[in-house]
Order: C-alpha cells, then sequence, then structure tokens
C-alpha cells in the first residue's frame, strides 16, 4: 500500500476523491444516496482551491483504495494549529486490511510537518468498527473540564 497527498488537479485523483466518498456516502454510515451531481463535479476543485485542505490517497498498485479529508483548522486555546479528519474512507473490498490505521499515522505525520497541537475527527454513534479503531490508536472524547461532560458535534444546514 502507498500513501500519497492528492493532487487534485490531476484528473485520476480528483475522480479516486469523488468515487470514494460516492461509495461511503450511498453506503450504511452515509446518507443512503448518492453525491449530489455539483457535489461530484465541483469537490475536487474547490478541496485544491483551499490551502488548508489535505487530500491523502491510498494505493494498492494503481488502485485507489481509501482516501482521508483533512482541514487545518486552528486551536485557540494552544494558539497552535490543528488537523481535522474531515472524511476517511476506505473501499469496502479492501475494509480490515489496515488502510484506515495507515491514513490515520499518515495524516499524524502530516499534523506534526504542519506544527499541529492535535488531530480531531467525528464519528457516528453508532460507528462501532471506527471507534474501536480510533481507540485503538489514542484517540478519545473530547472535554476541557469533566464536570461540564465531553463536547457534542452538532450542525446548523444554511442551504435545503
Amino acid at each position: 500500500m502507498q500513501i500519497i497527498e492528492a493532487d487534485l488537479n490531476r484528473p485520476d485523483h480528483a475522480q479516486a476523491l469523488v468515487t470514494l466518498l460516492d461509495e461511503y456516502a450511498r453506503g450504511g454510515t452515509g446518507t443512503g444516496a448518492p453525491l449530489s451531481d455539483f457535489t461530484r463535479a465541483n469537490l475536487a476543485r474547490e478541496l485544491a482551491r483551499r490551502p488548508q485542505a489535505h487530500v491523502l490517497l491510498a494505493f494498492d498498485g494503481d488502485q485507489a483504495i481509501a482516501v482521508a479529508v483533512c482541514l487545518e483548522g486552528f486551536s485557540t486555546f494552544a494558539c497552535k494549529p490543528l488537523l481535522n479528519i474531515h472524511d476517511i474512507v476506505v473501499t469496502e473490498s479492501h475494509r480490515g486490511r489496515g488502510a484506515a490505521r495507515a491514513l490515520l499515522q499518515r495524516a499524524q505525520e502530516l499534523a506534526l510537518t504542519l506544527g499541529c497541537c492535535k488531530l480531531t475527527l467525528e464519528v457516528l454513534e453508532g460507528n462501532r468498527g471506527a471507534q474501536a479503531l480510533y481507540r485503538s490508536c489514542g484517540y478519545e472524547g473530547y472535554e476541557l473540564n469533566p464536570a461540564t461532560g465531553r463536547a457534542l458535534f452538532w450542525q446548523k444546514k444554511l442551504e435545503g
């Protein structure tokens, strides 16, 4: 397995990103529906325009088998950048072979290179397999003070 930082101006890397995310979107832990036509047509270009976006692709030979989309953020308390693993997807045929763990390790190396103070990610409550992997790699629920509890990830959609 080889992991590279994608060049989303390359059509093959752009297509690998969209194909892998579409597979995830259609699956049981995604929305159950394909990516929209708009997203399919614009995702790679929009991410390529953002210097704080880093897309890691894992290959088995010439086949893209996994992707991690990482976005730089900033920790105000630490006054340092952080790296959020916004998406991590392994194609179904290659699950259980270490690709996600390898992507997490490569994301950690990237974060250290960028001078980040931490890595963050979100995981669905029902995705027990991913939670077990993340715990085994040192991730845990986020809290500032045990008295106020762990952080919750919320959203407010701005478009329909």
